[in-house]
């Protein structure tokens, strides 16, 4: 169990930390798309390069957003006919889900790496190679996969507690 909370501990943490540098792109990213909504309506000049950048700083604060939005369970949860389950019931239709969701986010994993090692495109306007952006949903995909084993492993503890 101790190895487990270690675990548990360390996945967290890379997690949150992970998620820090997408939460420090906020500020940039409000300032650049303010700067260029005053450029557009005051001097009708658009900023040229803005709307790339705000793509790349919104797949990175979304990406590595996931897994902590996951830890602090902050996904929507729709549990209006599970809340009606028996506490064993209720255990079950959380694994099985989570077991699903791992599933999923396993192929994204897989897929993102996959299309990360063979993208060679770069953006239109600043030249931005595409590829770490790409290996981007494969690293925060995995953060997530990680958060739901652990997910998994707390729900096992607790239906083991049953």
């Amino acid at each position: 169990m101790e190895r487990l909370d270690g675990f548990q501990r360390v996945v967290r943490r890379t997690t949150y930390c992970f998620c820090t540098v997408g939460m420090f792109l906020a500020i940039p990213l409000m300032l650049i798309t303010a700067s260029d909504v005053i450029s557009r309506g005051f001097f009708n000049k658009p900023t040229p390069g803005t709307l790339e950048l705000s793509e790349y700083m919104l797949s990175i604060i979304i990406l590595l957003g996931a897994a902590y939005t996951q830890q602090v369970k902050g996904h929507v949860g729709v549990d209006f006919l599970t809340k009606r389950f028996s506490p064993k019931i209720r255990g079950i239709v959380e694994i099985t889900t989570t077991l699903l969701c791992m599933f999923i986010v396993a192929i994204m994993v897989w897929q993102g790496f996959k299309e990360g090692i063979h993208e060679k495109t770069v953006s239109d306007m600043l030249r931005v190679p595409q590829w770490p952006f790409r290996l981007l949903v494969a690293v925060g995909g995995l953060l997530l996969w990680l958060e739901f084993l652990v997910d998994l492993f707390n729900a096992m503890e607790r239906m083991r507690r049953l």
